[in-house]
């Protein structure tokens, strides 16, 4: 694009100055394989042309209402109130940033305020911040905070049945900390080995990350596991990647844990490609001073009128970088606005109804794979374990049965092979109140015909 911004002349003057021989030599530090090369642009077209264009790329989706999607892995598709849209694209809350001034911004203020209350109540815990980017970085946050917290401890202790891309980012945050990830994998359960456990975080372990429900979709044993991360004076840390199985299960906090945390995507925001999402970060008040991020309070003015502040802003855009508690969060004020609506319409009977029938349609299809016998190609990895709303299904050819749903108009899962080896060979089914009785039976008749 650089050849319609300037002459050979101007950019060779540029080049000269910044100390480079040609254009490329200021990309080299980009490895060859991600570079696109020189990008060349097309004709300038017309509004109507473009817009025409633009109709004509939309005529070839297929329509969701025709899709009977069971995707999940981290992203999940729940029904969303229509009225929760209509509130979220008021200008007031579709075009503000941060509430650098409070007296001006006493809505968003009151907005995180509530959504923070939120979190408390799913959580079983006594404070939470102001939202992250998504569930992935919350647990860095987690695990970075009881490295604050204890210092002298270098390890990490992560189960292996962790998300595998929340175990990505921990990996590429704790190497420049020093801190070692050890994992501790699921057995033929889908579980965590309490006994592999304990011998694993020992006692230099600063923080254990447990994800339940957890990647497989199997729920883990937090109150045994909460007691041995306790014994031995590490930080626990329950990581949910769906958050509306808080409806019925238990959080950490309730088992004496130190962080719960994750994603919360699955109230009001669309299962769309790669985000936005919404992280929660949700800990104890004895740890208020090194929660990460920012935190609103609620006061009162020299009137005695109830207002909203920002009563905690340790983040590198209000103080200095190296004081900050963290560098990569931030208010995802407006994900947060679209949660807090939606468990404002939902309630507490609300939230536990979208659970209840999210893991019943769950249930419905696993007696169905069952039903299916041992002589079918497809079957269950745990078939004995608990679930919630999601299950690992194996089979030998993962992506190409996939592939032939999706023929069908059916999105049958996430395959464990684009996860990367070490996993179970199969895929991954999430069921949710979105799903009809009817598609639930396509799928499986799909699986019957198809595997």
């Amino acid at each position: 694009m650089h050849r319609y911004l300037a002459g050979e002349d101007d950019r060779r003057r540029m080049l000269a100055v910044v100390g480079c021989s040609s254009v490329e030599d200021l990309f080299v530090s980009i490895p060859a394989e991600v570079r696109c090369g020189e990008l060349l642009l097309a004709t300038a077209r017309s509004e109507e042309e473009v817009r025409r264009e633009f109709w004509a790329l939309a005529g070839r989706n297929i329509a969701p209402e025709c899709t009977a999607s069971f995707l999940g892995a981290g992203v999940y598709r729940h029904v969303t109130p229509a009225v929760a849209d209509a509130l979220l694209q008021r200008g007031e809350f579709f075009t503000a940033y941060t509430p650098y001034q409070p007296e001006v911004s006493q809505g968003t203020l009151q907005a995180i305020f509530e959504f923070q209350t939120f979190i408390c109540q799913l959580t079983g815990m006594e404070v939470a911040n102001a939202s992250l980017y998504d569930g992935a970085t919350a647990v860095v946050e987690a695990v970075l905070m009881a490295h604050r917290l204890l210092p002298d401890r270098p390890r990490v202790v992560a189960a292996g049945s962790l998300h595998p891309d929340y175990r990505a980012v921990l990996d590429t945050y704790c190497a420049p900390q020093g801190l070692s990830v050890v994992t501790v994998p699921a057995d033929a359960t889908g579980r965590v080995n309490a006994a592999a456990f304990a011998k694993a975080v020992g006692s230099e372990a600063c923080a254990v990350v447990l994800q339940s429900p957890n990647f497989f979709g199997v729920i883990e044993d937090l109150p045994t596991l909460g007691a041995i991360v306790k014994s031995a004076g590490a930080m626990a840390i329950h990581a949910v990647a769906e958050a509306t199985s808080l409806g019925i299960l238990a959080p950490g906090g309730a088992f004496g844990f130190d962080v719960v945390c994750g994603e919360a995507q699955a109230f009001g925001i669309p299962a769309a490609f790669g985000g936005p999402h919404l992280g929660f970060f949700a800990t104890r008040q004895a740890h208020l001073r090194q929660l990460p991020g920012r935190l609103v309070g609620e006061t009162v003015d020299s009137e005695g009128t109830r207002g909203y502040v920002l009563t905690l802003s340790t983040r590198e855009q209000h103080i200095r970088r190296a004081k900050a508690t963290s560098n990569i969060c931030t208010n995802h004020g407006l994900m947060a606005l679209a949660a807090t609506i939606v468990l404002s319409l939902l309630g507490k009977k609300g939230v536990r109804e979208v659970a209840l029938a999210s893991h019943a349609t769950a249930e419905y299809l696993k007696a169905g794979i069952r039903a299916q016998g041992a002589g079918g190609k497809v079957k269950l990895a745990f078939p004995e374990a608990p679930t919630y709303n999601e299950f690992l299904v194996l089979h030998d050819d993962p992506d190409g049965l996939l592939a032939r749903m999706k023929e069908e108009l059916i999105l049958g899962g996430v395959s464990t092979t684009r996860f990367g080896a070490g996993l179970p060979r199969g895929f991954l089914v999430a069921a949710t109140e979105h799903n009809t009785r009817q598609e639930c039976d396509r799928l499986l008749d799909a699986l019957r015909r198809l595997a």
